[in-house]
């Protein structure tokens, strides 16, 4: 296998590539995260290997998305976003990495079981991508025994972005000498990511989680109005945006009924 030396360099043009499209990038030890997630969710390859964590930016829905539905006008047989997420993720991936052996999973991406192929908050948490804040990071949690979901917080862009692959190279092993990043608190007080998590919980549809941290960047009004709207009506948005014929909306429709909020 190949060592370390290569690794910055692979994941400096893959960045590159990806900013261009409004993605980022996140390299990790698979050892540091097998460390945090139990046995059935553990990623089977080498401790050492060189895993890397891609989210969208708001910018992606501007820059790559909706020049993807004007080329292609959405004959899509899956959700268009993840048409695309594919599309754009798969063609960087080959063109910086043309002689790395590369698995990519995708978030929407299910095991026969019925599992997800990687816990996304999990490994954006151990990338240093975003923090992932849980019930367990809250000292006397109010809720008593109520499950309570944990969401990651990007220190930049709050919650207003959307974990999207993990790649894994399975050709390069990392050193000691890697440094890993750890994920920013940037809701550190108590309270706060006590509201953090009750609003995720209580009040996901009003967004206001992605809120708790002033943010970078945004979503603009038309990807707010698109991810909002039911997964099986997008066709129909997409259509009244001019985006798509007739008959490809109803296609469309069975696929995304399956889809899930983002």
């Amino acid at each position: 296998a190949a060592h370390a030396e290569g690794a910055p360099e692979v994941i400096r043009h893959l960045s590159e590539c990806l900013k261009a499209k409004g993605c980022e990038i996140y390299p990790f030890k698979v050892g540091r995260y097998n460390a945090l997630t139990s046995e059935v969710h553990h990623l089977s390859y080498a401790a050492d290997g060189l895993a890397a964590l891609i989210l969208s930016t708001p910018s992606m829905f501007e820059k790559v998305f909706l020049p993807f539905l004007q080329s292609h006008g959405c004959e899509g047989t899956r959700d268009p976003i993840d048409e695309c997420v594919t599309q754009t993720i798969s063609s960087c991936v080959s063109l910086c990495c043309p002689h790395q052996c590369v698995d990519v999973m995708y978030d929407y991406e299910l095991l026969p079981s019925r599992r997800p192929k990687f816990l996304a908050q999990t490994a954006a948490h151990v990338s240093g991508a975003a923090f992932y804040y849980q019930k367990s990071d809250i000292h006397n949690p109010p809720w008593l025994d109520k499950k309570m979901f944990g969401v990651c917080v990007h220190p930049r862009l709050g919650g207003w972005f959307a974990i999207r692959a993990l790649l894994i190279f399975k050709d390069v092993l990392l050193g000691d000498e890697v440094q890993q990043k750890d994920p920013v608190d940037c809701v550190s007080r108590q309270e706060d990511r006590i509201e953090l998590l009750e609003r995720f919980n209580f009040r996901w549809q009003d967004w206001s989680y992605r809120d708790i941290i002033p943010a970078e960047e945004r979503y603009s009004p038309r990807q707010k109005e698109y991810f909002i709207t039911p997964p099986a009506q997008r066709g129909a948005l997409l259509r009244h945006w001019g985006f798509m014929a007739e008959s490809d909306t109803d296609s469309a429709n069975k696929q995304t009924e399956l889809s899930r909020p983002l």
